[in-house]
């Protein structure tokens, strides 16, 4: 197993014992209207084709990404059990859910996790990667390369179940 090591801790992929710890870093970072029961979260999981990482420090999750590949344009909506994408489908990197605790605040595990999950899309031969920005989230992730995208009908309607001021963006990988 690969593991990225660093002094204050560790990234490596996400295993479903890692759940309920994931479960709890979800509910203190977000509102409840964006969380994922258990079972849609592990349904990501099962499609992730690898891309799902995960930050340990002393033994402690301390942060995740849920990433997966999934057909451009269509993010899934919150709190939703997925099967896999079609295969000829338009297929990109979708970011589900970014999280980082509190307690490991500006260690960098964010844009490590962010990093990881792109090198493995690139290894199963995706191009692009996508994601919604929830409310408040769009320039840390401007900073990451990502830009918003146009959104209009159906895409609009998506996006807007992530928050009134959710934005979607993406970028090539």
């Amino acid at each position: 197993m690969s593991v990225d090591s660093a002094s204050d801790g560790c990234l490596r992929p996400f295993r479903p014992t890692d759940l309920p710890a994931a479960l709890a870093l979800q509910a203190s970072a977000y509102a409840p209207a964006l969380r994922d029961a258990s079972v849609a979260f592990a349904s990501r999981l099962d499609i992730a084709e690898g891309c799902c990482r995960v930050a340990e420090r002393d033994g402690e999750l301390c942060g995740y990404i849920l990433a997966h590949p999934w057909p451009s344009g269509r993010p899934p909506a919150v709190d939703t059990v997925l099967d896999a994408p079609p295969d000829d489908a338009d297929r990109v990197l979708y970011v589900h859910d970014l999280s980082v605790s509190s307690t490991a605040a500006g260690t960098g595990f964010g844009l490590r996790l962010v990093d990881s999950a792109l090198d493995a899309a690139r290894r199963i031969g995706l191009q692009r990667v996508e994601l919604v920005a929830v409310p408040g989230a769009a320039r840390y992730w401007q900073r990451l390369g990502f830009e918003a995208l146009p959104m209009t009908g159906a895409l609009a309607e998506q996006v807007c179940g992530y928050g009134h001021e959710a934005v979607y963006m993406g970028r090539v990988l």
